[in-house]
């Protein structure tokens, strides 16, 4: 098959993801299980695959993934889907990994995306994180927030992502988006000129240092909204990545400005359902003033605690979102204890039949 002919099969049969590694057929992964397609690619012809798809993608440059063995980049296909590439060396061969993103935006009820999580579309200002393993849907959810935010709000919301994914439209809002390597040098940089830029929202794709961490922080501080992702599971895991990445004379510092701008964590997995599909569990958490101080006293460890009891306030932690689900037959008590957090709590949830 042509590189072509791989993407609009992918397209068809709702692949998330394509694998195209040497040794083994083109992979598609569907609803989380990958099936290979035709016959095993030998390096050869996975070279051919990939200059065909840098020559779709606007005759774009190898050269980056040539000398440096990686290249990030996202193109459409017009009338088809946009997509998202990683291209890498492997074993001396080259490869591609290649995300399916839709044209039109997701539509979050049918994703599953519940009112608790959107609400967080109506803070005007601080710190609004979402936190999950990679592939685990936290860009779908961004997109979805952000969208709730361009219907509703006239403001001037702007993306800065590696790549692009999803495109916005301008509605109520203006959106600019900007991506790493294209439109900027890096996060940190882009961020910084963003407070330039008339922001209300920015929303940023991944806090991967404590450069980013911080100048994200400031501009929390400053009145805007900055809504950004780590790979962390549960809001006291995320409390503690963003401390730990300080060191630790600045530790005390981040606590007390996280404690002032955050305004909520939401943590995500997608776990198999018992038809063979996917479907989210969230943790969510919203930051009240007790939340407030624990952060600040380094007690991020007790917010489980505050999360399980504060259903009231839309909050709910990722064993009990789990628990929803095996209650709804959603998903199997199996997958459930697979995927707990605390798995001692969860195993008498189910010893006593849900």
């Amino acid at each position: 098959m042509t590189i072509e002919e791989i993407l609009r099969k992918a397209v068809s049969e709702g692949a998330s993801d394509i694998l195209i590694i040497a040794g083994m057929p083109a992979g598609f992964k569907i609803n989380g299980l990958i099936q290979r397609q035709g016959e095993r690619l030998l390096p050869d012809a996975i070279e051919t695959l990939v200059k065909d798809l840098y020559h779709m993608a606007g005759e774009r440059d190898m050269s980056p993934l040539l000398n440096h063995g990686d290249d990030d980049f996202s193109f459409a296909v017009s009338g088809l889907c946009r997509f998202r590439v990683n291209a890498l060396k492997q074993r001396g061969s080259l490869g591609l990994v290649i995300r399916v993103v839709s044209f039109t935006l997701p539509d979050r009820n049918a994703l599953g995306i519940p009112d608790n999580v959107m609400a967080f579309a109506k803070c005007t200002r601080g710190m609004v994180l979402l936190t999950g393993p990679a592939g685990s849907g936290k860009t779908t959810t961004l997109a979805c927030i952000v969208d709730e935010i361009n219907s509703t709000r006239n403001s001037h919301i702007i993306t800065i992502e590696d790549p692009i994914e999803y495109l916005h439209h301008h509605k109520m809002s203006v959106v600019t988006q900007r991506e790493l390597s294209t439109d900027t040098v890096s996060y940190d940089t882009a961020l910084r000129a963003a407070l330039r830029e008339a922001p209300d929202i920015i929303l940023l794709g991944e806090m991967r240092d404590a450069d980013t961490i911080r100048a994200a922080v400031t501009a929390a501080e400053t009145g805007h909204l900055v809504i950004s992702t780590l790979h962390t599971v549960g809001a006291s895991s995320t409390i503690d990545r963003i401390v730990d990445s300080f060191p630790p004379e600045q530790q005390q510092q981040i606590r007390t400005q996280l404690a002032m701008v955050l305004e909520g964590v939401v943590s995500q997995q997608l776990i198999p359902t018992v038809d063979g599909k996917l479907v989210p569990a969230f943790e969510v958490m919203s930051v009240n003033s007790a939340i407030r101080n624990m952060i600040r006293e380094s007690k991020a460890h007790q917010i489980d605690n505050v999360i399980s009891q504060s259903a009231a306030e839309g909050m709910v932690t990722m064993d009990q979102s789990l628990v929803r689900l095996v209650q709804s037959r959603r998903i199997t008590a199996e997958e459930a204890q697979r995927h707990s957090v605390n798995s001692e709590w969860m195993s008498r949830r189910l010893s006593v039949g849900i």
